[in-house]
């Protein structure tokens, strides 16, 4: 394995990094994808790591905890709509979560946030394409760009995410060769979720990867059956409870090997305490 960058955190904790906003800014030239994808847990960034994956999105409150399981791993951190109303807050939770351990933060707000978020060195994701939570302006959950007028709309908003300072856009479901097209035309790192390989990272959530939900969008590609994991320990454990129950109402449980002992003579001295006693009283 090739050594890895060693940085300050914003912390000013001295740490390692798979993955740099140096690097990512460079991929493009030296021909290196990477791959991204989300983590809510300990258990979940663990993974991620021993996986080789290099990088990963969480929400912002959650950073501490994702930390616990990876180390070294880039973390951008999503700054919920109702998490941050005023631009002080945003810029508080923003900050809050650099030092909880993030290395960049992602954000659909508008370029104002942005380039307020820039103007402190933050490096900032924007992200374009289909914004689910802004979907009711387009009527649906559908891709964006898939007509000309709108894929001109779409470069045109790349260009003013850039000038608004952020250094790369999550990119949700853009067809792909508007994608690419797009791409050679802008300085910034391309995050691709369901928008083709033309990019510099290719996302996809952890979920979706490993089948946990019978469901998963069109751009996805389950390479595990969690959700078949899931359903036999829920057996499992409808299974045991009832079982449990069922000893209990026949009087099978606790049994001897589940309750303590006492011998035969400490318990007749015992008997006989608690006679005497009783007469006492």
């Amino acid at each position: 394995m090739s050594k890895m960058p060693r940085i300050y955190d914003w912390a000013a904790r001295e740490a390692e990094r798979t993955v740099t906003v140096a690097d990512l800014r460079a991929a493009r030239d030296s021909g290196k994808r990477y791959t991204q994808v989300t983590a809510d847990t300990p258990d979940e960034a663990a993974a991620a790591e021993e996986s080789g994956i290099e990088m990963l999105v969480t929400r912002a409150r959650n950073v501490e905890a994702v930390r616990k399981g990876s180390k070294r791993l880039f973390v951008t951190a999503a700054l919920g709509f109702a998490d941050a109303a005023t631009q002080d807050d945003i810029l508080r939770t923003a900050l809050k979560a650099l030092t909880d351990g993030a290395d960049a933060v992602i954000t659909a707000r508008g370029m104002a946030t942005v380039s307020m978020l820039a103007a402190e060195d933050i490096p900032v994701v924007g992200h374009l394409g289909l914004v689910p939570r802004k979907s009711t302006w387009v009527g649906t959950l559908r891709a964006f760009g898939k007509n000309a007028d709108e894929a001109l709309e779409l470069f045109h908003r790349f260009r003013r995410l850039e000038e608004a300072g952020a250094f790369a856009v999550e990119c949700e479901v853009i067809p792909a060769r508007v994608m690419a097209e797009i791409r050679p035309r802008t300085g910034l790192v391309t995050v691709s979720l369901g928008s083709g390989p033309d990019a510099d990272v290719i996302f996809l959530f952890t979920d979706d990867i490993c089948g946990a939900e019978g469901r998963r969008p069109r751009h996805a590609r389950a390479y595990g059956d969690l959700q078949a994991l899931q359903e036999r320990v829920k057996q499992e454990r409808v299974k045991a409870l009832s079982a449990f129950r069922a000893d209990v109402q026949a009087n099978a449980f606790p049994g001897p090997q589940e309750s303590s002992q006492i011998n035969d003579d400490e318990f007749a001295a015992f008997m006989s305490k608690l006679k005497q006693g009783a007469f006492e009283h």
